[in-house]
């Protein structure tokens, strides 16, 4: 393959896979509208188009010739870049996650992932991470106290979360034996990584919620409290940036989610079919979209002291011991070829979820009865 048709095909996958990306945050506004509705027994968008299947375009076009106001006294530079920062990362972040194994095109081998980095799962966390930045800069370059606490809020529930996060990336690399998110996918033939550590990806899935900003878990945009939060002053096609960049972040962790414990684009019929990969991929993710939206529509918002408490008292030592079981039983398992060691690792996981929950209620009922 000459030069020139490689940097083509790494063109053409990144913008197919950017495609992809913004058709998704489109359509799954409406997927949430529809879903809150059915679960709030009404009947949700349906006036554009046949089932209300144009509503995102009627959105896209409302937000686009929308009048766009920049406050006098904000920091310029900073206001129109905040935007920007937040939602690059929710699409460049997609670039390491592989949709399938590789088929022939025109006597072409074509990988289905953009990207296969040694070090994958790491580039994940440090893009996730960057996220954050355009949400802090959102709130202080508006110059505004609400927007500067949704701002402090976004970057302390980050630091918080963050931590939990990181060790359920760790429990993966941990069983999958690789930072590559390709040898993590092909690791889980056998058994997906969910059977063997369920509680592991419980966590990376609340933790997931949490980085996304989305209900419990989205205190720095509490409107009772905070008006919008981080983007008050922000309108038009600034403010429809951080909303793609919300929603695009809600496509791409549940991707990480589906290929780091739900076998990503395994399934039957997958080695031979190719473009099989895809659609698995593609219906595990609508899946966990659906538990977020289900989330947002039946749990009341967490008080601001209890979130940062669940996640630096609950979910950061939970995932810590959690890490520790899955090293020690698969270690004990080679060392000594016994699998009942590694079979351990889910008991006992489920053990220390129980032991978690034991303390959690026992705190509740004596702060209730220090109330009473």
């Amino acid at each position: 393959m000459t030069d020139w048709t490689l940097w083509l095909e790494w063109f053409l996958k990144g913008l197919i896979l950017c495609l992809i990306l913004l058709g998704g945050f489109a359509y799954l506004t409406l997927y949430e509208r529809r879903a809150l509705a059915r679960i709030q027994v009404r009947v949700g968008p349906n006036r554009a188009g046949p089932q209300g299947l144009l509503q995102p375009i009627a959105d896209a076009v409302k937000l686009i010739f929308k009048e766009e106001l920049t406050p006098a006294k904000v920091y310029k530079a900073v206001f129109i870049l905040a935007p920007v920062m937040t939602v690059v990362p929710s699409l460049i972040i997609a670039a390491v996650i592989p949709l399938g194994t590789s088929f022939n095109l025109f006597g072409r081998e074509i990988t289905l992932y953009v990207a296969n980095l040694n070090v994958g799962a790491l580039y994940l966390m440090s893009i996730a991470s960057i996220a954050v930045y355009g949400i802090v800069l959102a709130g202080w370059s508006s110059n505004n106290k609400y927007a500067m606490l949704g701002g402090i809020r976004a970057s302390a529930q980050m630091i918080s979360y963050e931590l939990a996060l990181g060790l359920s990336f760790v429990i993966a690399i941990i069983l999958g034996n690789s930072m590559s998110m390709l040898d993590i996918v092909n690791a889980q033939r056998g058994l997906w990584f969910v059977f063997v550590q369920p509680v592991g990806a419980a966590i990376f899935w609340v933790a997931t919620i949490a980085e996304v900003n989305r209900a419990p878990f989205d205190m720095p945009e509490a409107e009772q409290e905070l008006t919008a939060g981080y983007h008050a002053e922000y309108s038009g096609m600034k403010f429809a940036l951080f909303f793609m960049a919300e929603y695009q972040k809600m496509i791409v962790v549940s991707m990480i989610l589906a290929t780091l414990f739900l076998g990503g684009y395994l399934g039957p019929f997958v080695d031979k079919f190719p473009l099989l990969g895809p659609v698995y991929l593609f219906a595990k993710v609508i899946v966990l979209l659906f538990g977020m939206i289900w989330v947002r529509a039946t749990w009341p918002r967490i008080r601001y002291d209890r979130l940062m408490a669940f996640g630096w008292k609950v979910l950061l030592p939970l995932s810590l011991a959690l890490a520790f079981i899955t090293a020690t039983g698969i270690l004990l398992s080679d060392m000594t070829g016994n699998r009942l060691y590694f079979w351990s690792i889910p008991v006992l996981s489920i053990l220390s979820l129980l032991i978690s929950v034991v303390f959690v209620f026992r705190d509740l009922r004596r702060k209730s009865d220090g109330r009473v």
